[in-house]
């Protein structure tokens, strides 16, 4: 660690503003749920919430506590009851599970266990550096007979290995010699929260759900295997505990070992612990155990120096291409760096996981994957580790014949929908006004994949998966959708992203982006007609496509309902929603929100009242199909209406506020995304963080003060500066370049670090870089 413990400055309370790293200088019992979360560390597969090794003392911290280990995708099903049925309801909810606490390590003097809240803390700090991502940890603390001890542990969760976790504990006797002991052992008596009256913060399960189907201790290893209730995975939990620095008497526990050694003051032991999880979720079940006992034993083989090694050199390279410099305000560079640091820890990359909307940090939303990521959180990896995007697209192909299955039980003869809430491909939301009606999700994964094809340029996964999802996907407008007797085609008893306006006809982001799905579905069938024939013909075959749906599919779009307020002059959010009365804004103490845990829904949905941006979201997606005008104009009277009850929301005004002028509502709504969860503004963070929101900072440097904006007109940027920055960096993967793009007061700097040539535009000014002119200086700033 940085700093020795006994040179510490004087405890503070929170957690300090600097660029690269989370710190905390006390151990506050009031902070420590909230911290758990901030803590987390994750890798995409595993998620190990920030909790002490020792874990907690008699009644735990003041504040709560969760001890939380997850794995991506790992789940259980329990059917869903409904005390009044309806066809088509989901049936089955999927949860991602609490597995075992394989990290515990516990230190005893005297018969007593060392615990934050136990004895006496004579100094204390905790670090996460998001270049090494490492949780590094020292105490100093004395005993109740007054033995001091010196702490200082490290752990990591591998980027580079997916299975495998590590820690090390060094203990250090400081005023006596003595017998000292070590437990090291795995808890796999754990379960998931419970969600009491707020649906957003945990599971409604009715018991546990890993039972024990064996395993054994060794020398110095443990073996765990549990079988999930109903979903019938095997998990295996292995741990292999090494202790160096001194002879040890070694006492073997039900899950673990306990050692007792003499320690002499000032020396210190040292304790390792490997630990790997897999399921057969991830490999064959036969393979289960051993394939984590494989992981294990190459993790002890490579030593937890050069796994700390690895991590920081992986972390390295992500850094290098993805970081976001913010120039004259850590406590914001923080927020941004923390924000992109846990989206990486938190994505799956394997191409049959997701990214979750609590990401891997607690069992908010139950460890859902919503249409979060292809709207929010897909952007950042496009342009930033385009690897890691079309793995995202890719399991949303591994789920294509569950969302065949839900169309037809939708009553759709062809094609497929996607579920609202889902961790494997079922339907999981229970409430169908504000999920399953959202409709809007197949345009998402459409769009991204339009989005991806335009990033990348990579025909080749259009011509292998990303066809037959966008066609399947797109053939449900056709089935939902008609024509009224004006002609216009329209799409009727859906609910937008706005989830406090439900059930709607002709929701306005629905119908515009159902218009761009088809289209885009028509043009890509007819490109890959011409460039691929052999391609078109087998996605014809295996879906039965005809060119009948093609002609109907951009008759569709060419009459789609797109509501427009002529008097006020702007876009209706759907056909009946200015028609509703405003909701009583001055009237609602501040303590009533978010609405949706103080009104009935129908109470709500009776107003003129969103909960995020729709119609704004829509300004932002499909921008070059409005003028400068029209998005003021919308933005100013969807403004006046948007509770931002949803952390989904404050982005997207950010970036259409920058866009129109309003540099000052552009700043605000940035900041509050940000530092949305190192500042707890949504006063849940402990049961997880927000990663759409995280994933939103991005997108307002980028596509906000950024202006950065790719559709089928090319990469552009129209860079703005905040008033309260010196200056700010970014770089973005586009058409095989690395382009950096550097704004301070006096222009914009445009660097290809990387690619042949790039083209772009500055403010409708069209740039070229080669690698003869690799860079540009660009002085114009809006």
């Amino acid at each position: 660690m940085e700093n020795d413990i006994d040179n510490m400055p004087l405890p503070a309370l929170a957690l300090d503003p600097e660029p690269w790293c989370i710190r905390e200088r006390a151990a506050d019992p009031a902070r420590a749920f909230l911290h758990e979360t901030l803590f987390t560390l994750g890798n995409g597969y595993i998620g190990m919430r920030g909790t002490p090794e020792e874990g907690h003392g008699p009644g735990g911290a003041a504040g709560g506590t969760l001890e939380g280990t997850y794995l991506n995708g790992f789940h259980d099903t329990e059917t869903i009851h409904y005390p009044e049925n309806a066809y088509g309801l989901a049936r089955t909810n999927e949860f991602m599970l609490n597995v075992p606490n394989a990290k515990r390590v516990a230190v005893v003097v005297d018969g007593e266990p060392f615990t934050l809240e136990t004895g006496k803390v004579l100094a204390y700090e905790r670090r996460l550096d998001f270049r090494t991502g490492v949780l590094e940890r020292r105490v100093e603390w004395e005993s109740g007979t007054g033995k001091r001890l010196r702490i200082a542990s490290r752990r990591l969760v591998c980027l580079d290995r997916k299975h495998v976790a590590a820690l090390e504990v060094a203990v250090t006797p400081l005023n006596f010699s003595g017998e000292v002991g070590i437990l090291s052992d795995v808890d796999a008596a754990v379960t998931n929260m419970q969600a009491g009256d707020d649906p957003r913060v945990g599971s409604a399960i009715t018991g546990p759900s890993l039972q024990l189907a064996g395993g054994e201790v060794g020398a110095s290893d443990v073996l765990v295997l549990q079988r999930t209730r109903h979903s019938g995975f095997l998990l295996a939990t292995a741990t292999d505990s090494v202790l160096d620095g001194a002879e040890a008497r070694v006492e073997p526990l039900a899950s673990g070992h306990a050692f007792a050694l003499a320690a002499a003051a000032g020396d210190t032991v040292v304790l390792h612990k490997f630990i790997a999880y897999a399921s057969s979720r991830d490999v064959e079940e036969a393979r289960v155990a051993s394939h984590a006992r494989a992981e294990l034993a190459a993790a002890r083989a490579a030593g937890f120096e050069a796994l700390v090694r690895e991590q920081a050199l992986w972390l390295d390279g992500f850094w290098r291409e993805a970081d976001v410099v913010i120039e004259g305000d850590d406590a914001l560079q923080q927020g941004v760096r923390f924000n992109q640091f846990h989206l990486l820890q938190s994505v799956g990359r394997d191409g049959k996981t997701n990214i979750a909307a609590k990401g891997v940090t607690g069992e908010g939303y139950e460890g859902h994957y919503f249409w979060d990521t292809e709207i929010y959180v897909f952007p950042f990896f496009l342009f930033s580790r385009p690897e890691i995007a079309r793995a995202l697209l890719q399991y949303r192909y591994d789920i294509l014949p569950q969302a065949r299955a839900r169309a037809r039980q939708m009553s759709h003869a062809r094609g497929a929908l996607y579920p609202w809430r889902t961790i494997a491909g079922e339907e999981c939301s229970a409430y169908y006004p504000a999920g399953t009606a959202q409709y809007h999700i197949n345009a998402d994964v459409a769009y991204s994949i339009r989005q991806y094809l335009l990033a990348t340029n990579d025909f080749d996964f259009i011509a292998r998966y990303g066809a037959e999802i966008v066609l399947e996907t797109a053939r449900i407008w056709l089935g939902l959708g008609s024509y009224d007797r004006q002609g216009r085609f329209c799409i009727n008893e859906v609910t937008g992203p706005d989830e406090y306006t439900a059930l709607v006809n002709n929701n306005y982001y629905t119908n515009a982006m159902a218009r761009m799905h088809m289209t885009f579905a028509a043009d890509m069938a007819d490109r890959l007609r011409t460039e691929r024939p052999d391609d078109h013909a087998r996605v014809a075959a295996l879906i039965g496509l005809e060119q009948g749906e093609i002609d109907a599919m951009r008759a569709a779009s060419a009459a789609m309902r797109l509501p427009y307020d002529e008097a006020l002059g702007i876009h209706e959010q759907d056909d009946s929603f200015l028609s509703k009365k405003r909701w009583d804004f001055a009237g609602t103490p501040a303590d009533k929100y978010p609405l949706l845990l103080h009104y009935h829904p129908l109470v709500i949905y009776r107003h003129q009242v969103c909960k995020q941006a729709d119609v704004v979201l829509a300004l932002l997606l499909l921008s070059n199909e409005f003028s400068l005008d029209d998005k003021r104009r919308d933005f100013d009277y969807y403004e006046a209406v948007t509770t931002h009850d949803s952390s989904l929301s404050s982005c997207i005004f950010s970036i259409v506020a920058a866009e129109v002028g309003y540099r000052d509502k552009a700043y605000a709504y940035f900041m509050e995304t940000a530092r949305l969860d190192l500042d707890n503004t949504h006063a849940n963070t402990e049961y997880g963080v927000h990663t759409a929101a995280m994933a939103g900072t991005w997108l307002g440097v980028a596509y906000g003060f950024g202006g950065m904006r790719l559709d089928e007109g090319g990469l552009r940027f129209a860079p703005t500066l905040p008033d309260k920055w010196n200056g700010y960096r970014f770089k973005v993967h586009v058409r095989g370049a690395l382009l950096e793009v550097a704004v301070d007061a006096g222009g914009a700097d445009y660097r290809l670090l990387a690619g042949e040539r790039l083209a772009l535009a500055h403010h409708g000014r069209a740039v070229a870089l080669d690698a003869a002119h690799p860079s540009i200086r660009m002085e114009n700033l809006a």
